[in-house]
């Protein structure tokens, strides 16, 4: 297997930005700079992970469809049943792939990946493919289609667009439009309805899912969505206590239940209110200030046995999203918070983990943890 470095040296860093909360108070104020839990992404490790989707985006088998058929006429391919995102074996890995490649596209603008990127999102974006994709969505039967890791991916995707500012990504905004309409009226109806959360480490998991809904709510100004959220967050998570985080992880998760419910909260709560809160929910985080190695035990990474086996090959993929959401978790607490030190060792430790193991040797990660990499070595977390 070759390993994929990320000199920490090179390449510019992604920007630090404030995440609002309900108080008004960012839960990054007065915390300072914080080393970062990974190597940041620069473009030769861009290149490599942009690549990844390349190969994959409009890639249609193997592909595993969730599909209710409800007429023979139902049975039809991928890439007629959902035109822009059929490839990368399943919708929401799609869907972040061209994340991926918007993303990149917008840190690396004159990257020699950007014109084979520009062409693969011209092909995905056009009106008629996202018309299709948005009567996909309103078919009978698909009331739960991709709820809620791929429509969040997808509201991901839209803010991702949102930020970039050139003439192409505001054409692929406009045109995106439509299904990122569908998909938050359906995610603002789904979430009072919902009334217990999820808690599993795959893809129904509700706490990561809030997250992307919440930063992609802050930035297309959806105060609807982000009241919604609000809401969820005093229902399903304010009164928790004692997450169960030696229960973790799970033989296929690629999500912490319990980080990932922090790294929710951490956007919601103010630093101070926040800081309380964690006492309350992680009381195992240790206080002091020991050796690294000490810090870090109390959480290490998961074990991955066999990387082409699809399931078991989730762990990767649990590294890289528990390094982020430790990350994040630090930037949630107060600038003198004690708790702050063991939270990035211990992210950098998974950061490390995992990181070399994104090469696409296996299409079972290659088709996915390439973003996951990205997230994490771009601080999209902590962006609003």
């Amino acid at each position: 297997m070759v390993a994929v470095t990320l000199p920490a040296s090179a390449g510019p860093r992604a920007p630090l930005a404030e995440a609002t909360s309900t108080s008004g108070a960012s839960s990054a104020a007065g915390s300072g700079e914080l080393p970062a839990a990974a190597p940041a992404l620069d473009a030769a490790a861009a290149a490599r992970f942009a690549a990844l989707a390349l190969k994959c985006l409009h890639q249609e088998y193997p592909n595993h469809i969730s599909h209710t058929l409800n007429a023979d006429s139902d049975a039809r391919p991928p890439r007629e049943l959902t035109p822009a995102f059929y490839g990368c074996l399943d919708w929401h890995s799609d869907v972040h792939g061209h994340w991926l490649l918007v993303r990149v596209m917008r840190l690396f603008p004159d990257a020699a990946f950007v014109s084979e990127a520009r062409a693969a999102i011209v092909r995905s974006l056009t009106p008629q493919n996202i018309a299709a994709e948005t009567a996909y969505l309103r078919g009978p039967g698909r009331a739960s289609f991709e709820r809620p890791y791929g429509l969040a991916w997808l509201l991901c995707l839209a803010a991702e667009l949102r930020r970039a500012d050139d003439a192409d990504a505001r054409s692929w905004s406009a045109t995106l439009a439509p299904l990122e309409s569908e998909i938050a009226a359906r995610l603002e109806s789904y979430l009072p309805k919902l009334y217990y959360p999820i808690r599993i480490g795959e893809h129904d998991q509700s706490a990561f899912s809030l997250g992307l809904m919440w930063d992609w709510a802050a930035v297309s100004g959806d105060t609807q969505m982000r009241a919604a959220l609000s809401d969820a967050a005093q229902r399903f998570y304010r009164r928790d206590r004692n997450c169960p985080l030696a229960y973790e992880p799970s033989g296929e998760d690629f999500l912490s239940p319990c980080l990932a419910e922090a790294d929710f909260m951490r956007r919601v709560l103010a630093p101070a209110e926040f800081a309380r809160w964690l006492s309350a929910f992680l009381p195992q985080i240790p206080r002091e200030r020991t050796a690294s190695a000490d810090l870090t035990a109390w959480l290490p990474p998961g074990v991955v046995t066999d990387r082409a086996d699809p399931k078991l090959a989730h762990i990767d993929g649990l590294n890289l999203s528990r390094a982020w959401m430790l990350e994040g978790i630090a930037h949630g607490l107060p600038a003198h918070d004690p708790r702050r030190a063991a939270l990035l060792a211990t992210a950098a430790r998974h950061a490390a983990a995992a990181l070399p193991a994104v090469t696409g040797e296996h299409y079972e990660g290659g088709h996915w943890l390439g973003t996951f990499a990205v997230y994490l070595t771009s601080q999209a977390g902590l962006q609003p």
